[in-house]
């Protein structure tokens, strides 16, 4: 049954619910990993493993998922993907492991970029094209409020399974089931649940015959091969991987480095700044549309990168030592200037993918489906930069192994420097011109 006239909101919230339970599973493994090493006596390269086992799924099926969904629609796909996700958190729940988290969080993320790829071609059928980039933007709102909550799922539950006199139904449930000594191995018990509930709900729910256009469609293997010959095809990809790489190497090493340099409690103030860090990338998406209507998107993304960077130095080695970044902001950040400084650069990295996705896409006249293949591909950057953080800092230390951020930090302004899309964004100042003309 296709949808071109009628709209169906009951799909449209059941893709926003999607949206809600990739980001919920994705955004997790950053405040996990002081416990992870703590739990299985793990080295910081050992723990970077984890995050990598995750986003190689997203390189590795990206592709894939984009013939699968092709053949066999969005649905079956779906069904595919959430069923992985649910052996995969069943796995860990049962037979919590260093090796079997590795094979876990392989599964779930296959899962996850699985349904990166159904979702988004569904979401424009289902709520209507003139609707999509409305709908899109309010996913991303939703996807980042999922990263928003998680932390603090987890902080809740670790610090309340350890007290007995805390009893209520999820508390006694999880006492029974979870190890005394992992007690952040209930989030994976949460994660079962809610992914068995999605794979129900998908089940029995109806969906639309999707048309894909043109520029939607994976294309051959005849078409990546010809696009990875472009040079720039090469460069924004990369600008993907150092995005990617950039988020989830402060994401899965911001409580770990809060614990090893300021002393504080990853289970608590860990948690509470990787929370922020994903509330403030979903506030700035919002001031980024704003700006976006205002200014070239290349300049919006040279002044993210440049905050970014002077933000990320003050992170490492300033406000802890700088009276004037001392700041006091009683029940927001803890009076933590650590945890500000992190937190804020999930405001500054907003903008970042939106931008550099569009002036990749902007800068080829075809094959803009195989192309935004490939820069999911780039997601792989999400698998390598926590890696190489965790490999450097087991031999130099975890402030030194940070530094590599520097590097993905100035290839994403130099974007802004070189990017000669076909077409640029429109601003208020450009539709004002045009009018006059």
């Amino acid at each position: 049954m296709p949808l071109n006239s009628q709209r169906n909101y009951y799909l449209v919230i059941l893709i926003f619910l999607t949206f809600f339970v990739i980001s919920f599973l994705t955004n997790i493994i950053g405040p996990l990993i002081p416990d992870i090493i703590q739990s299985f006596s793990l080295s910081l390269a050992l723990a970077g493993v984890l995050p990598f086992s995750f986003f190689i799924a997203y390189g590795v099926m990206s592709i894939p998922a984009g013939f699968l969904v092709e053949k066999y629609s969005e649905k079956p796909v779906m069904l595919l993907a959430f069923f992985l996700a649910l052996a995969g958190a069943l796995l860990f729940s049962l037979v919590p492991g260093y090796l079997i988290a590795t094979i876990s969080l392989f599964m779930i993320g296959l899962g996850m970029a699985m349904l990166q790829v159904a979702i988004n071609p569904l979401l424009r059928v289902s709520g209507g094209e003139e609707h999509f980039a409305f709908n899109s933007v309010l996913a991303q709102l939703i996807f980042g409020s999922a990263s928003f909550l998680s932390p603090r799922l987890y902080s809740y539950l670790v610090t309340n399974l350890s007290l007995p006199e805390k009893k209520n139904l999820l508390l006694v449930t999880l006492r029974r089931l979870v190890p005394g000594q992992l007690p952040w191995i209930s989030l994976y018990w949460v994660f079962t649940v809610i992914v068995l509930l999605m794979l129900l709900i998908i089940f029995f729910s109806r969906f639309p015959r999707v048309e894909l256009k043109e520029e939607e469609r994976p294309g051959t293997w005849q078409i990546y091969k010809i696009l990875f010959k472009k040079r720039i095809v090469l460069l924004y990809f990369l600008g993907i991987m150092a995005y990617v790489g950039t988020e989830q190497g402060l994401a899965n090493w911001i409580s770990q480095f809060l614990k090893t340099y300021h002393g504080l409690n990853p289970q608590t103030a860990g948690a509470r700044a990787v929370s922020y860090f994903w509330g403030l990338m979903t506030i700035g998406g919002l001031v980024g549309l704003v700006l976006l209507k205002l200014f070239d998107s290349r300049k919006v993304l040279i002044g993210a990168a440049f905050l970014a960077l002077v933000n990320f130095t003050l992170a490492l080695f300033g406000p802890a030592r700088l009276m004037v970044f001392n700041l006091k902001i009683p029940g927001l950040f803890s009076g933590r200037a650590e945890i500000f400084t992190f937190s804020l650069l999930g405001f500054f990295a907003s903008v970042m993918w939106p931008i550099i996705f569009s002036l990749a896409l902007n800068s080829i006249e075809t094959y803009q489906g195989a192309f935004s293949g490939i820069l999911c591909t780039g997601i792989i950057g999400g698998a390598l930069l926590p890696l190489l953080i965790g490999w450097l800092g087991d031999r130099l230390g975890l402030l030194e192994g940070l530094l590599v951020l520097y590097i993905t930090l100035l290839y994403i302004l130099s974007i802004g420097l070189w990017a000669r899309p076909l077409i640029t964004n429109e601003t208020i100042s450009l539709r004002k011109k045009k009018t006059k003309e």
